[in-house]
């Protein structure tokens, strides 16, 4: 017969404990062993080992959580915890998060499956887990205080429900939900359909990813959690371009591709040299009757949207945010537009007294990619990124689907920059350039005013008390 002693030893060996309000028929049983990831690279997709066959996904600059089978219920255990995230090669961001990293790992599961997840809090404060979007019993929500007690730092808690409907969700602290989104804390969930679904087409790669934002003061590493707008770090699974790996596809292959809005504002995710349609949401499949091609697509605040499309066009295509202040890294928000400014005269004596000085902004921002000027440590520059034929100028929110008739069904490794055949890259004009025509016409008003004479107007203020009405 189990008793409290041995309970206790349990939890003891499994580096943990679980609250009483949580124990079940499963709760003298060790935990799953947790999985830890800490490298920022793509991870190939997981392929279920057990378990209802499925098509896994791709987490960009992430990965899928492992899990066990025990009694035909699937078992994952996510730890709660401080993490460090490289945001990009030369910054490292403390976050917290979930099994080393931020956002944590993406769980994948059948549509029918009884899922057991054990949540173990290593933060310094309470915590909870809400699993956005899904349909599961009320006291599994996640809402610590309606629908649960909050975990207690040191505890684990145990979430199980069926997943009733296939789709795209999300999962994310419900227990000082300012801070703890602030600080990186979400992941990923993919319900795979059990078998053929009418609005659930079969794809060839699946691509899934979050959107967060992060306010880190250049030369520090932890984010302001007070800030609600003024964020100066946009990012895809807490990377930022060029720390943002590409996704990479075989001609002719279909996509699909899964994106998370978990920032404080909307992003209009813009893909180049194709159309896609935008195929699901958060709630579930669009009706395909609903549907319509698009190139960009607007996701706001706690929103999912899924886009496919038929990668048709070889070439390395940029796909990024539709906000140009979200392809930049490390903004500060305060500068003023200094264009047209001529700095020359005063520059020189600036630099007189601090050598280091850099005119910056007369002619724009894209002398910046050029610049190599001293940073604080653990920051790099708003606009960066090399490409075949120079700098990028890009950052933040802002990456490459690079199409290649030679890639390999199923391998996602990089093929490199595209390689363009002869007279399809635009050139230099050698000619002589003339001025341009210009009309003379002063042109008109399509509805011009028609002068008539009128009485001069005068107005009259009459107070209460003095005579009028």
């Amino acid at each position: 017969m189990p008793t409290r002693r041995r309970f206790l030893r349990t939890a003891a060996i499994t580096g943990g404990a679980v609250a009483a309000s949580a124990m079940g028929r499963f709760a003298l049983a060790a935990l799953p062993e947790p999985v830890v990831q800490t490298s920022p690279a793509t991870m190939p997709p997981l392929h279920p080992p057990t378990g209802r066959p499925y098509h896994p996904v791709v987490t960009l600059n992430g990965w899928t959580l492992p899990w066990r089978m025990r009694n035909g219920i699937k078992e994952f255990h996510l730890v709660a915890e401080p993490v460090v995230r490289e945001l990009a090669p030369g910054m490292k961001a403390h976050l917290w998060g979930y099994n080393g990293q931020s956002p944590g790992p993406t769980i994948e599961v059948v549509e029918g499956d009884r899922v057991r997840i054990f949540v173990t809090n290593r933060l310094p404060e309470h915590t909870s887990i809400h699993w956005h979007g899904q349909r599961l019993p009320n006291g599994m929500d996640g809402v610590a205080g309606l629908n649960q007690p909050a975990i207690p730092a040191g505890k684990t808690y145990v979430y199980e429900f069926a997943a009733r409907r296939p789709g795209t969700f999300m999962y994310h602290p419900h227990a000082d939900e300012m801070v703890q989104m602030a600080m990186g804390m979400m992941g990923f969930w993919v319900t795979h359909p059990k078998g053929r679904h009418p609005l659930i087409d079969a794809v060839d790669r699946d691509f899934v990813f979050l959107l967060n934002a992060y306010d880190i003061e250049p030369g520090s590493y932890t984010p302001r959690i007070m800030t609600m707008l003024d964020f100066n770090l946009w990012s895809w699974n807490s990377r930022i371009f060029p720390g943002i790996d590409p996704l990479n596809v075989r001609l002719h292959d279909k996509v699909r591709i899964r994106i998370g809005n978990l920032t404080m504002t909307n992003h209009p995710i813009h893909l180049h040299g194709h159309e896609f349609q935008v195929t699901g949401t958060d709630g579930g499949p669009i009706l395909k009757s609903a549907r319509w091609p698009e190139v960009t697509t607007d996701i706001a605040v706690g929103q999912m949207r899924q886009i496919e499309f038929v990668a048709e066009e070889e070439g390395d295509w940029a796909i990024h945010c539709h906000k140009s202040h979200h392809t930049m890294n490390a903004m500060g928000h305060d500068l003023p537009t200094l264009i047209g400014v001529d700095h020359s005269g005063l520059a020189g004596r600036i630099t007189a007294l601090i050598p280091d000085y850099m005119v910056m902004g007369e002619r724009g921002m894209a002398d910046m990619t050029e610049m190599e000027m001293p940073l604080p440590d653990n920051t790099i520059p708003m606009m960066t990124g090399q490409g075949p034929f120079g700098s990028v100028a890009m950052g933040g929110m802002f990456s490459v689907v690079k199409v290649r008739r030679d890639q390999r069904p199923g391998d996602y490794s990089d093929p490199g920059w595209y390689s363009h055949p002869p007279g399809t890259r635009a050139y230099a004009h050698d000619g002589a350039s003339s001025d341009p025509e210009r009309s003379t016409s002063a042109g008109g008003h399509l509805m011009p005013r028609v002068h008539q004479d009128h009485p001069p107007i005068e107005l009259r203020v009459r107070k209460p008390g003095h005579g009028g009405h």
